[in-house]
């Protein structure tokens, strides 16, 4: 009970510190604990449901939070994310650990090339927006992550939404797939539920302080630090699939 606490407590730092669902760091470290991967993947959409809710919860009080825009997006990755739990099931434990080894690299890459920022807003279309999320909820309840690592680049360097903006929405973004997630996954007994609600009540407190956090740190240390701990995640992964 002790680790799950300390466990929740820490990944909602990082989620709230990073704009980031929690799943590329709480899986990984579930497979350390001894869980097999769809059990771990399904106690890490739960704990998103929690922590995405708190978290943007807070982002709209701070009024960077672009609801209507979301919403779109949102709804697709809520369609999306019902067929997570039939795709995880039709993989192998060591197939889903070989795509969110992949996952985990693309989010280590993109903190080492510079996302430009635009003036302007791009204005789309909502079928784009719905479009864009559906997928993105398939593939990221998939492996247990909240998919807004891949959002946030698409919404500042395709459509120009401003940077903090971005971060808001992609933790927005979480809550329509964590749920459609967590629906689709116990569907098929995927989450360990006293687990999954043990460490998502305890990231409520965590997502509290890396919210606040993340104004006082400088972006360069910040950005260092995310990759640091990615690094770690792919060294774990091709360790633990290879070796």
């Amino acid at each position: 009970m002790l680790e799950l606490i300390l466990l929740g407590t820490g990944v909602g730092v990082l989620s709230g510190f990073f704009g980031i669902g929690g799943g590329t760091i709480l899986v990984p470290l579930l497979l350390m604990l001894g869980y097999e991967t769809k059990v771990a993947i399904g106690i890490s959409v739960l704990q998103m449901v929690f922590s995405s809710i708190y978290g943007s919860y807070l982002n709209n009080k701070k009024g960077t939070l672009d609801v209507p825009m979301v919403l779109v997006i949102g709804i697709g990755g809520f369609v999306g994310a019902l067929l997570s739990g039939s795709l995880a099931s039709s993989f192998s434990d060591a197939t889903l650990e070989m795509i969110f080894l992949s996952f985990a690299t693309f989010a280590l890459l993109r903190l080492f090339f510079k996302t430009k920022e635009h003036r302007d807003q791009r204005e789309v279309s909502k079928l784009t927006l719905l479009i864009i999320g559906v997928p993105l909820g398939a593939i990221s309840m998939t492996i247990g992550v909240g998919g807004s690592i891949i959002l946030v680049p698409i919404l500042v360097g395709f459509l120009h939404v401003p940077l903090k903006k971005a971060i808001s929405a992609g933790l927005f973004f979480v809550i329509f797939s964590s749920v459609a997630g967590s629906i689709s996954h116990a569907r098929l007994g995927n989450i360990d539920y006293e687990s999954g609600v043990v460490i998502g009540l305890a990231s409520l407190v965590g997502v509290y302080i890396g919210i606040h956090l993340k104004d006082r740190v400088d972006t360069v240390l910040q950005r260092r630090l995310l990759a640091g701990f990615y690094l770690l995640i792919v060294m774990y992964l091709l360790q633990r699939i290879y070796l």
